[in-house]
């Protein structure tokens, strides 16, 4: 490799080198430009394919980490182009590129920009939510939209609405401030300030998208498995002219009293054949964040298969 590219991975070698030695069964060493793989056929294989990609994404200008060798693997078994998903920058702020990680993210950002309503349905940390607000802030960006909408359902684990302190805007803020703290991520703090004293940025309670028609907007429905199949039917009706909806949740974590349907669940079985409206499906193993939160994920998707404890409704 050249001395550039040797200079770029020295300086992220050890966390680089770490994963791969952690997850291939090669022994790799790297000595000023040059890189030596030991180990069976198959493992040094293996390896040499994720060093390559690696290579080719540091001389394209992409920052590497830790977490790429995981995304390039990943890309590698399913045998997608991993500089195709790299390349697909979503939003681009302070510096900070907004990209998918997974072959399955990749499918979701083109559904998204494909269909007019889309679902977004698995574990947490796989990104549904935030890759949807990117695509939001880019299309009002490029006027394809003139307004984003953003909404939960009013419902938490062990809490209610009337019994936390503070006028409506206080009671609702734990509720919406993960998508705040997700728009402070895209935009300057004073934009996004402007935009919601215009209205163009909404965040809001779901219940106060009752009776309107939403045009000419990017709608997100997050926290979806907390709506009742009226709610869900009702939120999807909002739909107007030049609209585009995303619905993201996670069917595993309903804090809907047991008696009650999820609206996310019903609305798979109406409708998942129609035109215009994609279901994408996240697995443990698109999850982006810490890895021990996708053994997690996947322990407890185990358990409740095991032991027949999972929502079915």
């Amino acid at each position: 490799m050249s001395n550039d590219v040797a200079a770029e991975l020295a300086g992220i070698s050890d966390g680089v080198l770490d994963t791969l030695r952690d997850r291939l069964r090669a022994t790799i060493v790297m000595r000023g430009n040059r890189v030596t793989l030991e180990g069976d056929e198959d493992a040094v294989a293996e390896a040499r394919a994720v060093l390559d990609e690696i290579v080719e994404l540091v001389e394209g200008g992409h920052e590497i980490g830790p977490g790429t060798v995981d995304t390039v693997l990943g890309v590698l078994e399913q045998g997608a182009d991993v500089r195709e998903l790299f390349d697909d920058v979503v939003w681009r702020h302070r510096g900070k590129k907004i990209a998918p990680k997974t072959v399955t993210q990749k499918q979701y950002v083109e559904a998204i920009r494909n269909c007019t309503v889309t679902f977004g349905i698995g574990p947490a940390g796989t990104g549904k939510t935030y890759l949807a607000m990117a695509l939001a802030v880019a299309a009002l960006s490029e006027r394809q939209v003139g307004r984003i909408i953003l909404t939960r359902p009013a419902v938490e684990a062990g809490e209610r609405l009337g019994f936390l302190p503070g006028d409506m805007l206080a009671k609702v803020d734990p509720y919406l401030r993960p998508l705040f703290d997700a728009l402070y991520d895209m935009l300057d703090a004073d934009r996004l300030a402007a935009f919601m004293e215009r209205g163009t940025i909404e965040v809001a309670p779901l219940a106060f998208m009752r009776g309107r028609t939403l045009n000419d907007s990017f709608i997100i429905l997050d926290e979806a498995q907390n709506t009742s199949p009226e709610q869900m039917q009702m939120f999807l009706t909002r739909l107007g002219f030049g609209s585009k909806v995303v619905v993201t949740g996670d069917v595993t974590q309903i804090d809907l009293p047991r008696e009650q349907a999820s609206g996310l669940i019903q609305v798979q079985d109406i409708l998942g054949s129609v035109d215009g409206i994609s279901f994408v499906r996240f697995s443990h193993q698109d999850v982006v964040r810490h890895k021990l939160v996708q053994r997690i994920v996947e322990a407890y998707k185990q358990h409740s298969e095991e032991t027949g404890t999972g929502r079915r409704r």
